[in-house]
């Protein structure tokens, strides 16, 4: 997948493009179905599928006390969405001068000028252009003026959960990872650095690789199952995301036991993907107490991931 960073960076319109917009946090199942009908319109263009996205988030801009905790970092939101088969990723810089941008201007020298579009897929509620002045009714005046399709995408309901970026951060902030994975399509994940801690892991029997949560997390505290992938491999594992209550600690932490695991991977970089929740973050009345608990985690751990057809 090509990716243009700005609107300058598009030199040339793009060859009968298919194109949707919005921001795509999470990449969810909502925006996959947006995705597949631009590859499809594509298709019967013969021509490019092109998402249109920014950076950063308008929120972060605009209201910045209002932003919320994104589930996606922006460089993993490409990945995902280069997944999908789209064809190119225009990322176009969000600041308060682009926020002034007229809904008309917006169509007439983005959509048109620079990109040539051809058919445009959006949701029902999309909005674009100063204030959010742009509706979908103008979207179609502008579309048969300019001569392209706009097609309207239901959101989308899974056991009568709308799937959207809302209610994923929600579930997420819940410690519902199973509902808000089904709803993503995939397990949510959160990648970094191996830094070096405390080292009780290992006096305890259960080494850990530990890594810093991305600023503003909202995941819930507590231990879960997941999979660690290092260098292209996959393993199984148990994680504790909390302050290690026992010990008196103040610092976030995710620290994660990579099952049959030994190797030295400080600086390394690991993702973490959450498939389940096994409890709640508490303290304990000393390190033999938690040694059992933890025991118990692993066992259970690897017997939810042996469920799903995780192979060791």
């Amino acid at each position: 997948m090509q990716v243009f960073h700005g609107i300058e960076a598009v030199q040339k319109k793009f060859r009968n493009p298919a194109i949707t917009i919005g921001n795509f946090d999470g990449v969810h199942m909502g925006h996959q179905a947006l995705f597949q009908r631009v590859k499809k319109w594509a298709e019967e263009l013969d021509g490019e599928s092109v998402v249109v996205t920014f950076d950063p988030h308008p929120l972060q801009v605009l209201f910045p006390k209002m932003a919320p905790p994104f589930i996606t970092s922006h460089r993993l939101k490409l990945d995902l969405i280069a997944s999908c088969g789209i064809d190119a990723t225009l990322v176009i810089p969000f600041s308060r001068e682009f926020a002034q941008m007229s809904a008309r201007e917006f169509v007439e020298v983005i959509l048109v000028e620079k990109i040539g579009t051809r058919a445009i897929v959006v949701g029902n509620d999309y909005r674009f252009g100063h204030s959010r002045e742009g509706d979908i009714p103008y979207l179609r005046q502008l579309g048969e003026k300019y001569g392209f399709e706009v097609e309207i995408v239901t959101a989308i309901r899974m056991n009568d959960t709308p799937v959207s970026s809302t209610s994923i951060r929600q579930m997420i902030a819940n410690g519902d990872i199973m509902h808000a994975n089904k709803l993503l399509g995939r397990p949510f994940e959160v990648s970094g650095t191996v830094i070096e801690g405390r080292k009780r892991g290992i006096s305890l029997g259960f080494p850990t690789a530990n890594i810093r949560m991305p600023a503003g997390s909202s995941l819930r505290r507590g231990v879960y199952v997941v999979e660690a992938e290092l260098d292209g491999k996959r393993y199984g594992g148990a994680a504790n995301l909390g302050v290690n209550p026992t010990f008196g600690d103040v610092d976030l932490s995710l620290e994660t036991h990579i099952f049959d695991f030994n190797q030295d991977i400080y600086g390394e970089n690991i993702t973490i993907r959450f498939i389940d929740r096994l409890r709640d973050e508490k303290r304990f009345s000393g390190i033999e107490e938690l040694r059992t608990q933890i025991e118990r985690d692993v066992k259970k751990a690897r017997e939810i991931l042996e469920e799903k057809g995780f192979s060791f």
